[in-house]
């Protein structure tokens, strides 16, 4: 018998597998509060100009405002990592659940800007536990060989987050008001904390089943803060990890930069799109690109590589923004369906954490996924603010019902960091070393 049948199994035999209610139930609340955690990230989209006019703002503090939320989210990550192994998925999950909500209160009553920041960063740090919690419930209740697939499930979910924040909630907004639609989705998060203290559990064995996870994690109860900090250490011993880890932000960086906050006045200004249709145009990229995560970790498991469908990913979205932002004349029907393909090749990103994953010791496995989601969140927490400030510095003077009107020529030249990250992402691709979806260290 091989190694991945081995740890495809349960590894106490004595006891019965968790029932699939159980395991999905565990599973999918976390994924719930993923898919929050998206909607909160690109929501500042489809109000940017409620924001600038609320609290009096240029594009660069516009860029910082909603950054402030990749600012903590990315803090958080080696914190989170270290907490998701010694406090466990359900404390971590149900603290972040409350802490989401409190920061989601205090951006949609305040009338502060620095206040408003803040409640952007709370949302931001509650919400960086999501993704680590998912993955974790994910190795303890499911075979490993269900990973990648669980893990294109996620962002899935987390895709269904960011979808409902485009269309829907501008169309709310319309109709009741950005601040009363901020409140109602910290009603939402304190529902989806209930769930989790009812329904939550780290490990099957909490519930007398046997686990799937490996030995090396079920006999970590006694780590120590210092311990897991040496292993973020060496984590970053290992060559695939400095690669993906810088990778991951030029594939992610766009489409959360452009999707979550920068396309709609962009499509705006080229195409003379209101908001509503603009959010739309979002809709179909964020759409492509929840569809194509779990394809792309089903289609890398069953062929039994990470690095082309990795690679492939991503030098087709380098093309794709390439051609939506510089070739001159193109059509918006066009456009809509180059952002669809190079939506749809974004979703080849999943694979960077079953990749890191199988580049470094099992007991790394909370660790080595916090550090690739810091790689991911780089992306964005530098683009929104870099473009945001460069449009600033090409910026007319032209200025519509108290907002600041940006030209095309603004956005290209703001672009050109989307262009540089993604190419160099080929590069880093390029340079890693294949796994075959087995671990290599």
């Amino acid at each position: 018998m091989t190694s991945i049948a081995r740890a495809a199994r349960p590894t106490d035999t004595s006891a019965q597998s968790p029932p699939a209610w159980l395991a999905w139930s565990c599973w999918g609340i976390a994924a719930a509060f993923y898919l929050t955690g998206f909607y909160q990230r690109v929501s500042p989209a489809v109000m940017t100009g409620e924001l600038m006019r609320a609290f009096g703002l240029g594009a660069k503090e516009l860029g910082n405002l909603s950054a402030f939320y990749f600012y903590a989210y990315v803090a958080m990550q080696i914190p989170t990592g270290i907490l998701v192994d010694t406090w466990g998925a359900r404390r971590l999950l149900i603290a972040g659940s409350i802490c989401a909500a409190v920061g989601t209160v205090l951006f949609g009553v305040t009338d502060n800007y620095i206040a408003a920041c803040a409640g952007r960063a709370i949302v931001g740090g509650a919400t960086a536990v999501g993704w680590l919690v998912l993955l974790k419930l994910a190795t303890h209740w499911f075979p490993a060989r269900r990973f990648a697939m669980l893990s294109g499930l996620g962002l899935l979910f987390g895709n269904l987050g960011a979808l409902g924040a485009q269309v829907p909630l501008r169309l709310a907004i319309e109709h009741f008001g950005w601040r009363a639609v901020v409140l109602a989705s910290a009603a939402a998060i304190l529902a989806v904390c209930a769930l989790a203290w009812a329904l939550v559990f780290n490990d099957p064995a909490d519930r007398h089943y046997a686990s799937f996870a490996p030995l090396a994690l079920q006999r970590r109860d006694k780590l120590t803060i210092a311990s897991v900090l040496a292993g973020f250490r060496q984590v970053f011993r290992y060559r695939n990890t400095w690669l993906i880890f810088f990778a991951q932000g030029g594939i992610v960086g766009p489409i959360l930069a452009f999707t979550g906050l920068w396309g709609a006045p962009f499509l705006k200004v080229r195409y003379a799109l209101p908001p509503a249709e603009a959010a739309a145009v979002c809709s179909v990229m964020i759409v492509c690109w929840a569809v194509a995560s779990p394809i792309s970790g089903a289609l890398s498991d069953r062929i039994g590589r990470r690095k082309p469908i990795y690679w492939l990913g991503s030098a087709i979205t380098t093309a794709g923004w390439l051609t939506m932002f510089y070739v001159p004349g193109l059509p918006l029907a066009a456009f809509v369906t180059v952002a669809a393909i190079t939506s749809l090749a974004s979703g080849a990103v999943v694979l960077g954490f079953a990749y890191a994953k199988e580049s470094v010791p099992v007991q790394f496995l909370g660790t080595i996924s916090g550090a690739i989601n810091i790689g991911n969140m780089i992306g964005p927490t530098l683009l929104q603010p870099g473009i945001g400030r460069i449009l600033d510095q090409k910026w007319s003077g032209q200025m519509v019902a108290g907002v600041r009107i940006y030209g095309v020529e603004n956005f290209q030249a703001a672009f050109l960091l989307i262009a540089a990250w993604s190419i160099a992402s080929c590069l880093l691709i390029g340079l890693t070393r294949e796994t075959h979806c087995r671990p290599s260290a």
